[in-house]
């Protein structure tokens, strides 16, 4: 008997578990996908070219509220849940409402579609989205730079465009940020890493990924997207917590499948956390995984024009995910703003734009700033008018991108920068090159 398959997904997760285990397979028909968390990403189709022979019109893709209904109209077997960073409680619901429907529910073991690679894999994962995971991926690559291997960045995927276009995506540099016309959200993960002179990879597709970055790297670090886990098989995991969120690590999931499996447990931003926070988290990772290495990181800021904030009435723009799915209230850039004096965060909520009305609607615990939504040109339009009609004297940007490349501003922008720093001992090169040698 052949199944019938809906992949719950958010253009990521999904489609790489449709193409490691069930293109091909006879076993199984996947009658679509749907897709939540990012918007606008349904109603397409992944593509034959990348769906295999099975499925010479492509899979379709339509929204997750559809989900019980498709069960239902398609007679559906099976559904896979294929997505991240969500409370353990709301994927048991979406469980729920799939066997209500009819269907059984599955979620795919961590190391199952992970694939082998011939070049060592450093993965870099994280418990919750925002918990400071880039930062920490550049440090991995800094520090295998400085050990003298050649080093490639391969970015979990975030393919919200045309997919044939994006089934292989490398980038050298900010021009092909440009060609392949990448939105806000790319841009924040790669731009940073191409400054570091790094290639980054990503796209649809992570075994031909695979083939054409092994091909010019020494080490693979796997920068991974929100808390998932990696698509490679790793010589190293690393993961990143985040003690301003204690205990979110036993709350979503895969975030804790990543606490459980990590060889690195990096416990980020104790500069700003509370040592009561700190060691809550310190507790969690012993409780579930005694093994793991643990590190003490911060997140030092850097603000290249504090003369704009102090005093002023600004606008903070925080990176979008850390704020809609990461479910944190600011980032960067309000603390930034904080710490240089600012007489005033403006709140934009009486000026929002089209599409960002929704986006708050959606997220009621938004702080005063504005999250930088940017996945297709409506949404850069709507945040352009909205930073222009905010009544402010400057914009304090706490987004790794210098966003008047994307965006028209017509206000002074006082940029905010995030890294990087050990906290007491061990620190993470150390241990990272220790863990790797012992692996070789």
């Amino acid at each position: 008997m052949v199944e019938k398959v809906i992949i719950m997904g958010a253009a990521g997760r999904d489609f790489h578990n449709f193409n490691i285990y069930f293109r091909g397979n006879p076993r199984y028909r996947v009658v679509c996908f749907t897709a939540t968390q990012i918007p606008d990403i349904d109603g397409r189709v992944y593509p034959p070219e990348l769906a295999g022979d099975m499925y010479p019109e492509g899979i379709p893709v339509f929204a997750d509220t559809e989900l019980a209904r498709l069960i239902r109209a398609l007679a559906v077997d099976l559904v896979v849940f294929s997505y991240s960073d969500i409370t353990h409680n709301e994927v048991m619901h979406k469980a729920s409402l799939v066997t209500a429907a009819g269907a059984d529910f599955m979620i795919a073991g961590a190391t199952y579609t992970m694939l082998p690679t011939a070049k060592p894999v450093v993965a870099v994962c994280a418990v919750r989205t925002g918990c400071g995971k880039s930062q920490v991926s550049r440090e991995i690559a800094r520090v295998l730079q400085a050990d003298g291997r050649r080093v490639v960045i391969v970015r979990h995927p975030m393919p919200y465009g045309d997919l044939r276009a994006q089934t292989v995506q490398r980038f050298a540099s900010h021009a092909d940020l440009d060609l392949h016309r990448c939105t806000i959200e790319e841009r924040e993960e790669y731009e940073p890493i191409l400054d570091m002179g790094v290639v980054v990879y990503a796209g649809v597709d992570y075994a031909r990924i695979l083939a054409q970055a092994e091909a010019e790297a020494d080490v693979l670090v796997w920068d991974g997207g929100n808390n998932d886990t990696p698509f490679y098989r790793p010589a190293l995991h690393v993961t990143v917590f985040d003690p301003h969120r204690a205990g979110h690590e036993l709350l979503y999931h895969p975030g804790e499948t990543n606490m459980r499996m990590c060889d690195v447990a990096v416990i980020n931003k104790v500069d700003t956390a509370r040592p009561d926070q700190v060691e809550a988290v310190r507790a969690n990772i012993r409780a579930c995984n005694p093994g793991a290495r643990i590190v003490l990181a911060s997140s030092p800021l850097t603000v290249d024009r504090p003369e704009l904030i102090r005093g002023r009435r600004v606008l903070v723009v925080e990176d979008g995910p850390t704020l809609t799915h990461g479910g944190m209230p600011h980032g960067a850039g309000f603390l930034a703003a904080r710490q240089c004096g600012a007489a005033e965060l403006v709140d934009p909520r009486p000026w929002l734009a089209g599409s960002l009305g929704a986006t708050f609607a959606a997220h009621p615990g938004i702080g005063p700033v504005l999250p930088a939504m940017g996945y297709g040109p409506g949404q850069i339009r709507d945040l352009e008018a909205t930073i222009a009609a905010v009544p402010c004297d400057a914009v304090v940007s706490g987004t790794p991108i210098d966003i008047s490349r994307v965006l028209r501003i017509g206000k002074p922008v006082a940029r905010v920068r995030y890294g990087h720093a050990d906290h007491d001992g061990p620190t993470l090169g150390s241990v990272l090159l220790e863990l790797l040698e012992g692996k070789a």
